[in-house]
């Protein structure tokens, strides 16, 4: 390209004012035209320089915009993004490209109303055009078109199906992307407008695009406003939305999914039950696990955030029973721990009800809530007054009583026929294992922004909180006997037992057989031979002489650890682009040069498959002008207000690079592994000290594995701690050969 060579050219010689820029500016019809660009001169200043160059009149209704994909305008407050050697357009102002786009969609000419939309779909995503179409009442007009539409070319849609689906399809994205900018409140609309896009979700199943665009309106409206959520709600219903699970369009699938979560979400706290019951007798679950876990295609991101979120809300329905004291004088609820006994002694209570017979009824029932394991012997109620678990202990003990019967009264008699010394107490350990398991996942608590982590073994079961329980209460049970554990014991049991669930958790086991499984081979000893390991690992090789050698190998290990960060930056990572109204898959990707001088970045239309190349990423920041890299709280775009809702897990991976005087980098890290990886890689490039705990756990790994090494000729060999002492001089060096 004759420009871009040019701009090379013009490049190579000194460097320019840190206020000058040079790029080349295209006009239609006309040579692209070389300039310098004085970022103190008012932008209209240097767009009638622009104008008068090519003999253009009235310079007031054109503007500058980038001539690459995004066609952003150039504004005084984005004007600083502007970067040496990139190609600009002049074109018609917003003002006027958003009035003449206003009039185009209202064309009589189907042709030229679907040209028009299709303009406006791509133009609606600068919210510089975006402020000046909605200040035309743009929103409006889309709207009135949506619900007129349908009836207006009703006969035209038998004739020209595929024209009308793509004028809806345009309509529909211009609509999501300027609501996208935050500019309109949701609460303005119609409950026709609600009505036809509910009707959209329906008509238009086999139109992906215009039931993608409606789904996520939906989303939106629900997420965005009550009063919009209670008129969606009553739009429509769970049956609706199953079928577009069902099918194999995985986008579709994640927007229908979005969708329902959006309503549980919003439900009111009495209406939420009311809806996973809904969802129960609907088999979503079963729908999920068939059409979408067990699919023959893998799982992407947003699908699988859309998966977590619904398996925290589906736990979270939890959290009124686990914060529910038992009352010791309601009968109903003291008559579930009659239950439990009962199964557990299949004793029958006597009909003689004279005072010894109560009595002796009174001190049996002691008796049994000893070997049931309460601590409260007398009232075992008071046991379940503590929140969390609350009742849902209660709950779980129920369950596991009336669905694994035999696995309760087996535990239960075990262990009330051991000595006292060596019984697992099953009502203790039941509270504790309740309270714990609510602590792994996180019940009561909103589900992440970025989170992705959702477990397949609990889309299995309908119960699978309760079936949960159960197969950790007998683990439990199974630790305790193998520990030989006392009443003392108690604490460092659930720690073991804590261990072996988050272990086998990690290995994200597809079914709750499978999760068994994976718990039956991490017994108490392989426990042991794993702490033992990575104890040797971490706190081995602590006697001076090994430290002295770990002093020395540090800085080499550090250089390694900094080289590998530098060529993780250079490889490159793909971020996402998150936004606070709704979750898109926008992306940009950044990249450091191979000699280190400079960061790539640029907007990607989809996330890579392979690595993208640096004449792809537009966009450049030199090294030598990054000023600092702040993360967490001092980000620019974690004190922008309700950024994010300022969510812990967002603010965990944010981080920012600060140049210029008020230029800044934004970025949200894909997982904490890339964030210490981009975090350590840009101090390393500073000059700084590389922090991150990824560094800590690499740094000691690696030193392990050096001292080890280093040592293998000195095993069973004992080091001493001092070194041995120097010998005394010799009275004479006769024995030296001199080799001159």
């Amino acid at each position: 390209c004759p420009v871009v060579l040019a701009l090379k050219k013009s490049s190579v010689a000194m460097p320019p004012p840190a206020d000058i820029v040079k790029v080349a500016i295209e006009w239609p019809g006309a040579f692209p035209k070389l300039m310098e660009i004085d970022q103190k001169k008012p932008l209209s200043s240097i767009i009638k320089e622009v104008c008068d160059g090519w003999s253009l009149a009235n310079h007031d209704q054109f503007a500058l915009q980038h001539a690459d994909s995004s066609n952003f305008y150039i504004t005084e407050k984005n004007r600083n993004e502007i970067k040496n050697g990139a190609i600009l357009r002049l074109t018609t102002s917003p003002a006027q490209n958003a009035q003449q786009l206003h009039e185009r969609i209202q064309s009589s000419s189907m042709d030229a109303k679907l040209e028009a939309l299709k303009d406006l779909a791509n133009y609606s995503r600068d919210v510089t055009f975006a402020q000046e179409f909605i200040n035309l009442d743009g929103i409006s007009l889309l709207t009135q078109m949506v619900e007129s539409g349908t009836e207006r070319y009703q006969k035209l849609q038998k004739i020209m199906k595929p024209c009308f689906g793509d004028m809806l399809s345009f309509t529909l994205t211009a609509f999501v992307e300027l609501m996208d900018h935050g500019i309109v409140s949701w609460d303005t609309f119609s409950v026709a407008f609600i009505k036809k896009i509910a009707s959209y979700v329906n008509k238009f199943a086999s139109d992906i695009s215009i039931l993608q665009r409606s789904l996520a309106i939906l989303e939106s409206m629900v997420l965005n406003s009550h009063d919009l959520y209670q008129k969606v709600a009553q739009e429509i219903t769970i049956g609706q939305l199953i079928p577009h699970l069902q099918g194999t369009d995985q986008e579709i699938q994640t927007y229908t999914i979005a969708v329902i979560n959006a309503l549980f979400l919003k439900a009111p706290d009495d209406k939420r039950q009311e809806m996973a019951n809904i969802l129960a007798q609907k088999q979503l679950r079963s729908i999920i696990l068939t059409h979408v876990i067990r699919a023959q295609r893998a799982i992407n991101n947003e699908m699988a955030h859309q998966l977590y979120v619904l398996q925290v809300l589906t736990f979270n329905l939890l959290e009124d029973r686990m914060m529910t004291k038992m009352d010791p004088q309601d009968q109903a609820q003291r008559d579930i721990i009659f239950e439990l006994r009962r199964i557990a002694f299949d004793a029958e209570s006597e009909p003689n009800n004279s005072s010894g017979s109560i009595e002796k009824r009174k001190s049996m029932y002691t008796r049994d809530y000893k070997k049931l394991g309460f601590i409260n012997h007398v009232n075992p109620a008071m046991d379940f007054t503590q929140t969390p678990p609350g009742m849902l202990a209660l709950d779980n003990m129920l369950y596991f009583a009336k669905h694994h019967q035999d696995a309760y009264i087996r535990i239960v008699l075990e262990n009330s026929s051991r000595e006292d010394k060596h019984e697992c107490p099953f009502g203790r350990s039941s509270i504790e294992l309740t309270k714990m398991l609510c602590e792994i996942l996180k019940v009561g608590e909103l589900p992440s922004e970025t989170c992705n982590d959702f477990h397949p073994m609990f889309f299995t079961h309908d119960r699978s909180f309760e079936e949960f329980f159960c197969i950790c209460i007998q683990l439990l049970n199974k630790t305790w006997k193998e520990m030989r554990a006392t009443s003392e014991d108690f604490n460092k049991v659930m720690q073991v037992v804590k261990e072996q669930i988050m272990r086998a958790l990690t290995t994200k086991p597809s079914s709750l057989d499978q999760f068994k499984s994976k718990l039956q081979n991490l017994s108490y000893t392989e426990i042991l031979k794993i702490r033992q390991s990575e104890r040797m690992n971490q706190e081995d090789f602590q006697s001076r002489p090994i430290l002295e050698l770990k002093e020395k190998i540090q800085p080499e290990i550090l250089e390694l650890i900094k080289q590998q960060r530098l060529n993780r930056l250079v490889e490159g990572t793909c971020f996402r682009k998150l936004n606070s109204r709704r979750r898109q898959d926008k992306f940009w990707y950044c990249r450091l040069s191979p000699n280190h001088k400079v960061l790539h970045y640029g907007d990607l239309e989809e996330s890579p498959q392979g690595e993208v190349p640096h004449d792809s990423l537009q966009d450049k920041l030199p090294v030598a002008d990054i000023k600092a890299v702040v993360t967490g709280k001092d980000c620019p775009h974690m004190k922008e207000k309700g950024a994010l809702k300022q969510n812990k897990e967002v603010l965990e991976l944010a981080f920012s690079i600060l140049y210029d005087s008020s230029g800044q980098l934004n970025f949200i890290a894909p997982d904490k592994h890339e964030y210490c990886v981009w975090t350590d890689g840009l101090n390393a490039l500073l000059g700084k000290d590389m922090l991150s705990d990824l560094t800590r756990n690499d740094l000691d790994t690696l030193l392990s594995m050096e001292i080890k090494l280093r040592l293998l000729d000195l095993e069973n060999i004992q080091i001493p701690d001092a070194p041995p002492p120097i010998p005394k001089e010799p009275s004479n060096y006769d024995f030296v050969y001199d080799c001159n």
